[in-house]
Order: C-alpha cells, then structure tokens, then sequence
C-alpha cells in the first residue's frame, strides 16, 4: 500500500497531491502564475501535516514531466528530484496531458474521447487522445485552425479540456465539439497514473530524467545594438 506525493506545475497551477494505494486522501491547487518555486514545498509541507505524514513516509514521488511552461516544468522536477536524493526514493514520471485526462476520467467520461489542451500561447497548443484507459494518438504540439481535427471530430464526440481548450472554442465549431470549463492540470490525475507505474516499477533514472519539453527551448533574439 504505497503513499505517493506527486505534483504538477506544467501550467500556471500549481498543484500537489497525496495517494494511499491509488486513492486520494489530501490535495491542494492554486493559480500561483509564476510564483511556484516560492510556494510549491510549502504546499507540500501542508498536505503532509494534513495526513499526520512526512515526507519519509513517501514510498514514492511522482511528477507532470509536461509538456509545458519551461520554468514550471524545471522547478517541479527540480523540487520531485531533490525529495528522491534525500530520502533515496523512486521517481515517477507523468505525462501532464495524460494525467489531467485521467482524473477527467474518473469523473463519470469514461469511453469518450478525452483531448486535454496545455496553452502553447497564440493559437497552438500542446495534446494528446485518449480513450478507455490510454492513450490513443501521443502528444503534439498543434497550431489551432477550423479543420483541425476534423478526422475524429466526423467520428464521434471529442470532449476539449484545459487552459489551451477554451481559446479553441470558437474555431473547433463542429457539432461534435464540447467543451469543459476550468479543468486544469492536475496532480490528482498524475498520482493515479503513478500508481499504475508504481506496481509495475516504472521508475526514472535520476540522474538523468529531464522534462518533457516537446519543443526545444527558444530564447528571443536580443533587440540591443552592439558596440
């Protein structure tokens, strides 16, 4: 009967949560925008004085490894990688897309098609598909248009979540479009499927685990004449 603290800071939510065997006992989300380094472990510390725990009780921690906002990403895996040195833990990698999917799951959609939406600023967006248990079609980053998606919006109904989803609404106009409001990353969701990885040791190699960034990073070209 594992404990399991995860988190997930791949969007401006910061969001932390405690498992006992694949079941909820404690969580805590807030829209932080980009003050998660100065919260994050406190939230953490929250949770565990909540469930009369520490952190030494942990049998494994688990992360949203993205895709995502870089300094969100980075300060999550940083935080998950430094519990896991300290304590000699396994650390569990979950896909952001794929753990807010699985919590939306478990909330009476089961059998839909589930796409999750993480803001890509502009009109792209970072998704995925998934149906019954899995995913369907992997993770991609996707500039938004009105045939986008087409193909499986002539199948059958596709149920569009997250901070990428609701700037979408206008343009994905087909019938088999809907839309949830505010269901955003969640670290809920990455404790369940840590659980599942969990049984099966799916553990990440700390030394060498890095986030899952999708794209690769990009600085802006300075604007600043040289001398």
């Amino acid at each position: 009967m594992p404990y399991i603290l995860s988190l997930d800071t791949s969007t401006k939510v910061c969001s932390v949560a405690i498992h006992l065997d694949g079941n909820l006992l404690a969580r805590q989300e807030l829209l932080l925008g980009k003050s998660h380094s100065a919260y994050l472990t406190i939230i953490c510390e929250t949770l565990l004085s909540q469930c009369g725990l520490q952190l030494s009780d942990m049998d494994a921690f688990a992360v949203g490894m993205g895709p995502g906002s870089y300094t969100g990403l980075r300060i999550g895996v940083s935080t998950i990688k430094g519990y896991c040195y300290a304590l000699d833990k396994p650390l569990i990698a979950v896909n952001s897309l794929e753990g807010m999917a699985k919590a939306l799951e478990g909330n009476g959609h089961e059998g839909k098609l589930l796409c999750p939406m993480i803001d890509a600023r502009r009109m792209e967006v970072y998704c995925l598909f998934y149906q019954n248990g899995k995913t369907i079609i992997n993770t991609n980053n996707e500039i938004i248009e009105s045939d986008t998606f087409s193909e499986q919006l002539e199948r059958e109904q596709v149920l569009f979540f997250g901070d990428g989803a609701m700037k979408c609404k206008d343009l994905l106009s087909h019938p088999n479009a809907l839309f949830i409001d505010q269901m955003n990353t969640s670290a809920h969701g990455v404790g369940l499927v840590a659980f599942e990885k969990f049984k099966l040791k799916q553990f990440e190699d700390l030394a060498y685990f890095e986030p899952f960034y999708l794209k690769e990073f990009q600085t802006k070209p300075s604007t600043k004449k040289l001398l």
